[in-house]
């Protein structure tokens, strides 16, 4: 079985891997962003030295759906092409030079939170449980039939790191156990329930702007939310861009008079931003221009 793969992150290195490591397959091509356009994916990989240890093409693609790609898919003549961590939806042409027979990946329990930044998102809803699911690619988005699915718990204080793992070690299990039936016959897999499917908006680097009039708990989870590998939550002190990556709601402004994005706390550990509810959040690890900078009593922007 000769495998395309499409993606530019770290769960597409996990395919790689495991389509390569799997017997009866052969990965042909990795088609991925060019260099210049990685900052389309704030987790994007180079997958340049995975293509080359598995002894695959590599090929630089800006438009999957553009021409020149399918005509070069068509060439390839791959059984199944894979499409993992890749942000652009798959169009007819597109499934039609891929013989109608391209599997997807989503970080969520389809139709659950379908759409993107579902990472965040589940993070953000304070969901309990998730899963990773594989899926034949349809018309639709994240709707086609389900191949398999891994359901795990998210952790009262999951970040989007420790998310994104658990994901991509589902993954691994998932193709492992799938790849050796793709390969014995069709799969038609499993109607997705549509009376039960969300979708997740898309979210941009602004979207993590810190207000600091919300509850503390509420901030707090932006931050576990958009930390690492995104672009972090953030917000300004005397016009510079603070990025907070780790903090924790405390009671440690109960005996502090301040308003909402006022610092009322400096330790060895980090600093304290008063928030809505009169709880704070303590930052524990933050980047600035100049870290280090003394914060105590200034007010952060965002919603002061």
């Amino acid at each position: 079985m000769r495998a395309l793969l499409i993606g530019a992150v770290e769960g597409t290195r996990v395919a790689a891997d495991a389509i390569a490591a799997t017997p009866g397959w052969e990965l042909a091509a990795i088609a991925t962003l060019p260099p210049e356009l990685a900052a389309r994916h704030s987790d994007f990989i180079d997958l340049a030295p995975v293509a080359a240890r598995h002894g695959a093409s590599l090929l630089p693609v800006a438009q999957c759906n553009a021409p020149a790609f399918l005509e070069e898919m068509r060439g390839l003549a791959a059984d199944i092409v894979f499409v993992i961590g890749w942000s652009q939806i798959c169009g007819p042409e597109f499934r039609a030079a891929a013989g109608g027979r391209v599997v997807g990946y989503h970080p969520a329990p389809l139709p659950r939170l379908r759409g993107r930044a579902v990472i965040p998102w589940t993070i953000l809803l304070d969901e309990k449980i998730t899963a990773s699911s594989l899926f034949w690619i349809d018309d639709g988005v994240d709707s086609g039939p389900l191949l398999a699915q891994r359901f795990f718990h998210v952790a009262p204080g999951e970040t989007a790191a420790t998310l994104y793992a658990k994901h991509m070690t589902a993954l691994d299990a998932m193709l492992r156990e799938l790849l050796p039936q793709l390969a014995e016959g069709p799969v038609p897999g499993d109607a997705q329930d549509e009376a039960v499917a969300t979708w997740a908006t898309r979210r941009r680097p602004a979207d993590g702007r810190i207000d600091w009039r919300e509850p503390a708990d509420q901030v707090e989870r932006l931050v576990r939310a958009v930390g690492r590998p995104y672009p972090g939550a953030f917000t300004e002190a005397s016009g510079e861009r603070v990025t907070i990556w780790a903090a924790r709601a405390c009671a440690c402004a109960d005996r502090q008079h301040a308003s909402p994005g006022q610092v009322v706390l400096r330790d060895a550990t980090g600093f304290a931003v008063r928030c809505g509810d009169g709880r704070a959040l303590h930052v524990l690890d933050f980047e600035t221009a100049a870290s280090g900078a003394p914060m105590l009593h200034s007010v952060l922007g965002g919603g002061t």
